[in-house]
């Protein structure tokens, strides 16, 4: 017979998606509405193209998804396979939830592969609170440690071809590798391309052959601990991202006593190092009209722009947060659709460009 007195109780909860127990333990079942929880259905990886994408999973520390595009025949050149640069994605989930193999990021991701046509390599990133920041800060730096490791790697035997981390090494074209990230991966983005310029200052030469050649945050979520106006002001119209959740994410996943004013959350406040003195690659920065964090996004983009930094900024006009994640509304909304094509289009022409 069970003691009552054991039962587990919740002492925090994010509606459908989270529920934190009192001995720690974290429940992420999904308990929203029944018609989203496709989105989150992991996607078996498969050796061969379907839909013109092989999905690869090379396990380690941390663990990589790797979208290997098919290559049209404009991309053969004299018959040889031609290099491909590689888009580093971090996913996002306020930190708090999400993996990198659900279906919002593969129908997403696998058209962005294809559509450049580029490498995407996602990484599966620890949540919180079981580990807070920064430990998906430190994931993503250490993927970006692995590109490198298999960049300086030398060729292996013809036999080794299908190993996902030779079909990664032969295919990419290491000197241009590209971070993407998806609201709080966008995050991840700023702090990753921060350590890197870092170290490349201190120690010369670091990362080659590898070279990161811009930052892509999508949505990125910097807020600061006062309300800005357009979380004041915009209505949430999706389960997906609400003030609470941005709340209570930021709670659970900020180093122990933070606030919202963190450099993690907040890289253009004053907590966090000038920018002016941050080594960063080109950014192109999506920020979406209908974002509740709006307006924090373009402060970021302004402190930018201030301290000098090669920064282009797309507006989402009439999007929400995120809303390219959202198969049903891309596939059956005319304007979802048409803003994923231009975010699309976008990328590739800014990744064309560098």
């Amino acid at each position: 017979m069970v003691d009552p007195e054991r039962i587990k109780q919740v002492v925090d909860e994010v509606s459908g998606w989270l529920r934190v127990f009192d001995d720690g333990s974290v429940d992420r079942t999904w308990t929203g509405p029944a018609e989203a929880l496709f989105l989150m259905e992991p996607v078996p990886s498969h050796d061969y193209p379907r839909d013109g994408i092989a999905l690869l999973d090379l396990p380690g520390e941390p663990s990589l998804r790797l979208y290997l595009p098919e290559l049209p025949p404009e991309h053969a050149g004299d018959g040889r396979r031609k290099a491909l640069p590689i888009l580093l994605q971090f996913h996002g989930g306020g930190f708090c939830i999400s993996h990198f193999s659900w279906l919002m990021y593969h129908q997403f991701y696998s058209r962005l592969a294809r559509a450049v046509p580029a490498i995407v390599v996602s990484v599966d990133l620890p949540l919180a609170p079981e580990h807070r920041l920064p430990a998906a800060m430190d994931a993503g730096f250490r993927a970006l440690l692995r590109l490198r490791s298999l960049a300086r790697a030398p060729p292996r035997p013809p036999e080794a071809v299908a190993d996902p981390a030779e079909r990664l090494r032969s295919g990419a074209d290491f000197s241009r590798v590209f971070l993407i990230g998806d609201s709080s991966g966008g995050n991840i983005v700023h702090e990753v391309a921060a350590r890197a310029g870092r170290l490349e200052v201190e120690q010369e030469g670091f990362w080659s052959p590898l070279k990161v050649a811009g930052g892509i945050p999508l949505h990125p979520g910097f807020v600061r601990s006062s309300r800005s106006r357009s979380e004041l002001e915009v209505q949430s119209d999706s389960v997906f991202f609400t003030l609470d959740m941005l709340d209570k994410f930021l709670a659970l996943a900020l180093p122990e006593g933070a606030t919202k004013d963190h450099p993690y959350t907040c890289p253009m406040g004053e907590a966090a190092p000038q920018l002016e003195e941050v080594r960063l690659p080109p950014f192109l920065v999506a920020v979406a009209e209908k974002d509740l964090i709006r307006d924090t996004n373009l402060e970021y983009c302004e402190a930018m722009r201030r301290a000098g930094k090669d920064v282009e900024v797309l507006v989402n006009k009439g999007a929400s947060h995120s809303f390219y994640l959202n198969k049903v509304a891309v596939d059956l909304d005319p304007t979802t659709g048409n803003r994923t094509e231009e975010l699309i289009l976008a990328i590739k022409d800014f990744m064309d460009r560098h």
